[in-house]
């Protein structure tokens, strides 16, 4: 039977303070909604700069409980619009512990779960070790109102094995969101997560926040884009220098017609070759 998920993402430029970031992602939202999304998500630490790009304990502030005050506000505005939303936000779980999270809030407010970054960079303009603890719950697949959703987050993306985990976990569709720079990762941008989708036979949602902030040199690129299991872009990308809001029309009977054709989930589970450590 034929699915389909209109879906969104918002690449957004900073606009000085944290307030006025929060609403224009909720106008992004409101706008989404009204357009029919069933789906959004938002760029990483989305309403901040992307501070890694220095070490300053000041930044810490924008850390808060997940859930917690964004969190709850955003999911009022959920329950509100009917739509499911992946919040990528700063999360502390007590003094001290801090991780890089995306809350995975359903289309009726209600809070079910949130994933942590598992792989954080330390490299000249993305500091994160400063700022973040590795993730510690693994990569989870969260029954939403859309279908099976998955989030990895940025830098997460190099590495295959949450990719892969994703995909034995059931997800449909993964978002990635992310605050990547040009010159830096532009050649992979495009080459590691339709590799992923394809792979994996799901879909992916890569979102990139546009713009040179004022801490650093990083000037993030946008093209933000979803990626179906053949590995095509759905009706292109983003722009490469401005905020967006991107919709896309996502059919998910792909996910059917290319898990038939190949077969991957058949045979890339362990239990497929038996017991390997046998003699």
């Amino acid at each position: 039977m034929s699915r389909t998920i209109r879906a969104a993402l918002v690449q957004a430029r900073w606009t000085g303070d944290r307030e006025t970031m929060v609403k224009v992602h909720e106008e992004h939202a409101r706008s989404a909604a009204a357009l029919g999304a069933q789906v959004i998500c938002f760029q990483e630490l989305f309403y901040g700069p992307y501070f890694c790009q220095v070490q300053d304990a000041a930044f810490y502030s924008y850390a808060e409980s997940v859930p917690g005050p964004i969190v709850d506000r955003f999911a009022a505005l959920a329950a509100e619009l009917g739509i499911v939303m992946i919040l990528p936000v700063y999360e502390q779980e007590q003094p001290g512990i801090l991780y890089n999270t995306a809350a995975v809030v359903d289309a009726d407010g209600s809070f079910l779960g949130k994933y942590r970054k598992t792989h954080i960079p330390h490299v000249t303009g993305f500091w994160e070790k400063f700022y973040f603890r590795p993730g510690n719950l693994g990569y989870p697949v969260f029954d939403t109102a859309v279908g099976r959703i998955g989030v990895y987050i940025c830098y997460d993306r190099h590495f295959p094995e949450g990719w892969r985990a994703l995909g034995l976990n059931g997800a449909e569709l993964v978002f990635n969101p992310s605050a990547t720079s040009r010159g830096l990762s532009n050649y992979l941008w495009k080459l590691e997560q339709p590799a992923a989708a394809v792979a994996n036979e799901y879909y992916v949602g890569a979102v990139n926040r546009v713009g040179v902030e004022d801490l650093g040199d990083d000037d993030f690129y946008g093209t933000s884009y979803f990626v179906d299991p053949e590995g095509t872009f759905v009706d292109g990308t983003a722009d490469a220098h401005e905020p967006e809001l991107l919709v896309r029309d996502l059919d998910m009977s792909l996910l059917t017609t290319v898990r038939d054709r190949w077969a991957f989930y058949r045979d890339r589970r362990p239990d497929t070759y038996g017991d390997l450590t046998a003699p």
